[in-house]
């Protein structure tokens, strides 16, 4: 049985926004969708009310109209706030779901209030399994606005997992802020499988990840969904040592070098990701090449140095260490 007080347009219907509308429907809530292309069969069946054209969303909503978007940042969310605004009235509420620029989300809220439309920018996070079950939502937009669209998102959310975080522009940036420290956190567990590959015996790692995962202070989803993989995929010899994303925390980065706060491991984290994508390592070859020139370093490997490299250093580090710090700590003085 649906709920006829709470209803909403999703306008794109991919992997997040059709999820995001199957939530809403086993909720009792009324979704009208739009997407290129048309709804899938699944969906209407679900009971979405299907619409072929953006102008159809006004006649299937009453006011003030409540409007998600959940399509790729950029221009394309301008072109469909335009569109949205040429069709719809004033003071219908247009949600900007996606990964836009905070930046932007603040000139997009202005540039709505001039023409009477009220607009909140939704950082979404919990990826496509969290739309289905359980979203994570950061709301960013006037307190009146944010009010009228609480009762939704209270439904679509996981328990807790809900905060008007502050003004226009503060969903989008505490979403940013979060996938920078996303970043850190994949960067440092990538880490830590690359160090237990190279242990000298060949370790049980999928039963090392499953163990983290129960009680460790490092358990997480994200370790929960390291573990999964690599038992699927039996390790990690299948899979293309090359990162995709979006850029959203390049943003993040510039906007820290503004605001003049240093985020050394999201800025690390970055740049790492950019090397994963370096096939012609011109940055290697420009080093072997000023090695070469100063220290007559060889070009391409080298037995001899790979033997001195592993086998230079006489001891363990850590006795190194010890021995030097008892030297140099200062001895008691004697009283004459």
């Amino acid at each position: 049985m649906q709920n006829h007080q709470l209803e909403l347009a999703i306008i794109g219907l991919g992997k997040m926004g059709a999820n995001l509308a199957r939530n809403a429907m086993d909720k009792g809530i009324r979704v009208v969708g739009y997407t290129l292309g048309g709804a899938s069969e699944d969906l209407i069946r679900a009971g979405l009310v299907n619409c072929r054209s953006i102008q159809e969303i006004k006649q299937h909503l009453k006011p003030p109209r409540k409007v998600f978007l959940y399509i790729p940042a950029g221009p394309a969310v301008d072109e469909m706030l335009d569109q949205l605004m040429g069709c719809l009235d004033p003071g219908d509420i247009l949600i900007d779901g996606g990964n836009s620029y905070w930046g932007d989300s603040i000139r997009r809220h202005d540039k709505l209030a001039q023409k009477g439309f009220r607009f909140i920018d939704l950082g979404t996070s919990g990826g496509v399994s969290g739309a289905r079950e359980g979203a994570c939502f950061m709301a960013g937009g006037d307190d009146e606005v944010v009010a009228q669209i609480e009762p939704i998102l209270l439904q679509l959310a996981v328990q807790g997992g809900y905060v008007h975080a502050g003004p226009p522009g503060a969903g989008h940036f505490t979403k940013l802020v979060h996938n920078g420290i996303e970043f850190g956190m994949l960067q440092a567990i990538g880490e830590g499988i690359d160090l237990l590959e190279h242990f000298p015996v060949k370790l049980k790692i999928d039963d090392v990840l499953r163990c983290w995962r129960y009680g460790s202070v490092i358990r997480s989803w994200l370790v929960d969904l390291m573990e999964e993989a690599y038992r699927q995929e039996g390790g990690l010899a299948n899979i293309p040592p090359y990162i995709e994303d979006t850029g959203e925390v390049n943003w993040l980065v510039s906007d820290a070098i503004q605001m003049e706060v240093p985020i050394p491991v999201i800025s690390q984290s970055v740049m790492e990701l950019f090397a994963s994508r370096d096939k012609t390592k011109n940055w290697a070859r420009a080093i072997a090449m000023m090695r070469h020139g100063f220290g007559g370093h060889p070009f391409g490997a080298d037995p001899g140095i790979v033997r001195e490299r592993r086998e230079g250093r006489v001891g363990a580090i850590y006795r190194f260490a010890l021995k030097n710090r008892q030297q140099a700590e200062p001895k008691e003085a004697k009283v004459k």
